[in-house]
């Protein structure tokens, strides 16, 4: 059994004889059927009798040779991260599972789970932005392939089930606009990108986040350029979007966030407010109803969910935290202790439950702060060695 030792996972001993099985099935699988099976190698299938009978036997054998399904996937779920693409490219049983819901579980409930911060960057006089992977101590693990699609702004990022979703956005083609609904989605098991079903309405500078296990989009710019009130929600075991209740009042800029069980949209502006909004728009997937809180906040640069509070920077207030506690509607204001220039604006990351303010410009000079929630006063504030390599323009926790 592997023991952490100093916060990493040492794999040694016992499961040496594991390696050795993932070399043996690596060499035997690879041999016996293709990695990728194309669109036509599937039609080859039909005609060959020997290959259709591959792919049968590919997902009927065992997980490994002399084990248990279930002791399988748990010397599986052994792997180090890093490996993950490796090993989903042995077979197509042990690919389905790394990227399944149930792989995550088993690693969770082996304590195996890795936090990796994908934060997306942007180099001075660059034209396009890139991810890049970060780990706890700040190390540069690898860049991800580029994003498939035009280049967009305006754009939504949810993480799902252990995946990064990229979600529609604003794109300009040989001098024309174009509104997507286009949603992408990144696996980190496997490295690589794939696209999804496409939304019902294209947007833009819309609200979106994951909620019991789906996603949900709500408000932003459409097509023609007017503000929407409507809303949808993506159900990943269907690959399906579906429209849900619309907003009362037509919404854009602003933002959304999960919490229990419900979606809170915050921010942004209103058709039918004057100057910015500081109405929450409250659905609850339940009761497929909205509700309408008058205590929010306005123009928020950056937003992120830590426990079981809401964390914003507003525009005009750069250098205070506006904590938000859902249960009672209240708002706490933590003072941002000033480093570097004070023009500074910042993006959050979150690691290891604590919050990182990540620099939007690319200045050398700037050390990343870090706010830990469970300091005592006073020792709330300090300065973390994670830092990515340009501005930050978003960034995201995926736990795998």
């Amino acid at each position: 059994m592997p023991v952490p030792v100093g916060g990493k996972k040492r794999f040694t001993g016992a499961n040496m004889s594991f390696s050795t099985l993932f070399t043996q099935e690596t060499l035997t699988r690879s041999k016996s059927i293709p990695l990728f099976t194309s669109q036509e190698n599937l039609m080859h299938s039909k005609s060959n009798p020997m290959f259709a009978s591959q792919v049968a036997d590919d997902f009927d054998s065992p997980l490994l040779p002399g084990l248990p399904d279930d002791v399988a996937k748990y010397c599986l779920a052994l792997v180090p991260r890093s490996d993950f693409p490796t090993v989903g490219a042995v077979c197509k049983r042990w690919r389905l599972f790394i990227t399944s819901k149930e792989f995550i579980i088993v690693r969770k409930l082996a304590g195996l789970l890795e936090e990796w911060l994908y934060v997306l960057t942007m180099h001075s006089g660059a034209n396009e932005s890139q991810w890049e992977v970060l780990d706890c101590l700040g190390n540069k693990l690898q860049l991800l392939p580029p994003m498939p699609g035009l280049v967009k702004v305006g754009f939504g990022v949810v993480v799902l089930d252990g995946k990064l979703l990229v979600i529609a956005g604003y794109s300009v083609t040989h001098g024309a606009a174009c509104v997507s609904a286009d949603v992408y989605q990144y696996d980190c098991c496997l490295n690589s990108w794939r696209k999804l079903s496409d939304m019902n309405v294209a947007r833009y500078d819309f609200a979106c986040a994951e909620v019991n296990g789906k996603v949900y989009v709500v408000g932003g710019y459409g097509m023609d350029g007017d503000s929407l009130s409507s809303a949808e929600m993506y159900d990943p075991d269907t690959n399906r979007w579906t429209l849900i209740e619309s907003l009362r009042r037509p919404r854009w800029g602003g933002f959304a966030c999960g919490f229990e069980g419900k979606l809170y949209v915050l921010g942004g502006r209103s058709r039918f407010t004057i100057g910015n909004s500081k109405f929450v728009d409250v659905y609850n997937p339940e009761k497929h109803t909205w509700c309408e809180m008058k205590n929010g906040c306005v123009m928020v640069t950056a937003h992120a969910m830590l426990g079981k509070k809401l964390f914003c920077v507003e525009w005009k207030n750069q250098r205070k935290l506006a904590i938000f506690n859902p249960q009672d509607n209240s708002w706490e204001m933590i003072p941002v202790p000033i480093t570097g220039s004070s023009t500074i604006g910042f993006q959050f990351g979150i690691m290891d439950g604590k919050l990182l303010l990540f620099s939007m410009k690319d200045e050398p000079g700037y050390q990343t702060l870090l706010y830990d929630p469970d300091a005592s006063p006073g020792a709330q504030w300090q300065t973390s060695m994670i830092k990515p390599s340009g501005s930050c323009l978003c960034s995201v926790t995926i736990k795998a």
